[in-house]
């Protein structure tokens, strides 16, 4: 495996993934240029910052992509738990979507080798029943958010097969770390204050999960594989939790035992449908599990560091 010619560029480098990118990345010894739309410090010796502004298909990179070798683009639109834009898809395509695209295309024309684009396994769909979701399955995006992330994907596509650009998508599930953000920070003040939580008996269904540093790890190693070009790839820590089990994690990041109740998961279910919550219910209730077995055999790659990510947080 050879080490990339010239810098690491990584979008939405303040970002929850970007950030944990930059620094796994400037300690394995790489040359990182962040991208960001304000630069907040507290950056590891040796980085560099370039202001892009914000994502769009009309986002001019040159200034950032000048020189650059490889491209980790983790910028997206995410985490929207108030939505405010009038209308949320085409918010999400604007970003997710043309916004990709637009660095895509400017990439190729600077010459850059590689472009790693952090997708979603919502891509494949919200819920498995009975068998993992897998690289070659449909596409099934089931929120605004994926189906972004999806365009993002075949607008790539087509830039790769017109410029030569060499791009790796990665489709993580839920990503987990010592700062989580968007659903599971909501879990986290909830068992901060003490509320009481009706999942003390979901513990049956298998949720696949990613650290941050597995993550990392994955993406570290795309940087430098020959076999990983222009392949797309499903991660995951390799042991599914159920949602209690999950709620037990988080909790033990703050030293704190959730308050879990025990509802039948079928009355939660009930609920939840009554609700019209039918995707929170998927996401409390149902399975995700991936199949990670095409992205370790091809790249001969394990996660090896991934269960223990929340407790390692308060190690």
């Amino acid at each position: 495996m050879s080490r990339p010619a010239g810098p690491i560029l990584v979008t939405g480098a303040t970002g929850f993934l970007g950030r944990a990118v930059v620094g796994r990345l400037s300690a394995d010894g790489y040359v990182v240029r962040a991208a960001v739309r304000t630069d907040m410090g507290g950056w590891p010796p040796g980085v560099d910052t370039v202001l892009v502004g914000d994502l769009s298909g009309a986002t001019d990179w040159s200034a950032a992509l000048a020189g650059v070798d490889c491209v980790v683009h983790c910028a997206a639109r995410a985490h929207v738990l108030n939505e405010t834009a009038d209308d949320p898809m085409a918010e999400f395509r604007r970003i997710n979507a043309d916004g990709a695209v637009a660095l895509g295309r400017q990439a190729a024309e600077a010459g850059v080798r590689r472009l790693i684009f952090i997708s979603s396994i919502g891509v494949n769909g919200a819920e498995t029943h009975g068998q993992p979701f897998t690289r070659s399955d449909a596409p099934a995006p089931h929120s605004p958010y994926a189906v972004s992330k999806l365009e993002a994907e075949q607008g790539l596509a087509v830039v790769a097969a017109e410029t030569g650009l060499d791009v790796v998508t990665i489709r993580p599930p839920l990503v987990t770390g010592p700062d989580p953000k968007g659903n599971l920070a909501t879990l986290r003040r909830a068992i901060r204050r003490g509320l009481p939580l009706p999942f003390g008996l979901v513990t049956h269904n298998r949720r696949d999960l990613v650290s941050l540093d597995v993550l990392c790890d994955l993406i570290a190693t795309c940087i430098r594989h020959p076999a990983a070009a222009g392949r797309t790839f499903l991660v995951s820590d390799g042991t599914p939790v159920s949602t209690r089990r999950l709620l037990e994690d988080i909790g033990a990041m703050d030293g704190r035992k959730p308050r879990l109740l025990p509802v039948p998961p079928i009355l939660l279910s009930i609920l939840l449908g009554l609700l019209g919550k039918t995707s929170l219910r998927s996401q409390l209730l149902g399975d995700l599990q991936v199949d990670i077995a095409s992205t370790c055999d091809t790249l001969g790659w394990t996660p090896r560091a991934g269960a223990a990510s929340f407790r390692r947080a308060v190690e």
